[in-house]
């Protein structure tokens, strides 16, 4: 009898530990989120236009006023990207009250970074850090490259190879910060000109006012969130809006949700 409870103790004790390394291995696991919608059970949405898409968000900055968050929950937005920093020394001015109302409201929202040519990646991530809280209720961060043939103090049109280095330091410095793996924006000429079969294990946000992603971005039919137009209205928000379509069903936004929340 002794020697069986014995037995029983030990097996008892090894379950005990599987149970304790598959809870470390979960929580390991969930500080970076499988990007793969494959391994997320997506189904997605195979539609051509912004209404076969069912889930619909706005991105936002200082341009869009005081906004509305309670009324922009209401008339049915279910997400927001809200521009927090710009280069390494500068703070969109409305960044925390948007932040700040559209947390209170509901509305799940998340960060975007205006990257800058013309200073190292790490240097971005360091000012994005400091000034964007590490949330558990927020989206993934998101990494807003585009070319800036309009900017005072940088047009530079980086090589490829320099482009990935410093985008690369920047996404790695915030996915060992917030847990998460960052999304990256890129409209049609920058990932056109530099963009085509680079970061396969990153989601991107194209944007397509004219067309389907699918028309203008080589290689990213996997793309998750698609800026559909530019001069959109919601309620809530005075003037005119950026629109954005998730690219998945209601059921794959939960999932989705569920499966991107950054590190408390």
């Amino acid at each position: 009898m002794r020697a069986i409870q014995r037995l029983l103790s030990r097996a008892a004790f090894g379950s005990r530990v599987l149970v304790v390394l598959g809870a470390a291995l979960v929580i390991a696991g969930c500080r970076s989120a499988s990007l793969d919608p494959v391994d997320l059970g997506l189904t997605g949405v195979s539609g051509t236009q912004p209404h076969h898409y069912p889930v619909h968000g706005i991105d936002v900055s200082k341009y869009q006023g005081k906004i509305a968050w309670d009324t922009v929950r209401a008339g049915g937005v279910a997400f927001a990207y809200i521009k927090s920093t710009e280069g390494g020394d500068r703070v969109d001015s409305a960044f925390r009250r948007n932040w700040d109302a559209a947390g209170a409201a509901g509305v799940p929202r998340g960060a975007y970074h205006f990257f800058y040519w013309c200073r190292p990646g790490i240097e971005q991530a360091r000012w994005f850090i400091e000034n964007v809280p590490r949330d558990p209720a927020a989206l993934p961060p998101v990494l807003d490259v585009e070319w800036t043939p309009d900017s005072p103090t940088c047009t530079r049109r980086p090589p490829r190879e320099e482009m990935v280095r410093e985008m690369t330091a920047f996404m790695d410095a915030l996915e060992k910060h917030y847990g998460v793996r960052p999304i990256i924006y890129a409209p049609i000429d920058i990932h056109r000109d530099r963009l085509i079969g680079t970061f396969p294990n990153h989601q991107f946000w194209l944007r397509g006012v004219k067309d389907h992603p699918s028309v203008n971005y080589a290689g990213r039919e996997d793309w998750r969130f698609w800026q559909w137009t530019a001069t959109g209205t919601v309620p809530g928000v005075s003037g005119e809006v950026d629109r954005n379509a998730f690219s998945g069903t209601k059921a794959d936004w939960e999932t989705w949700l569920r499966a991107h929340r950054p590190a408390a």
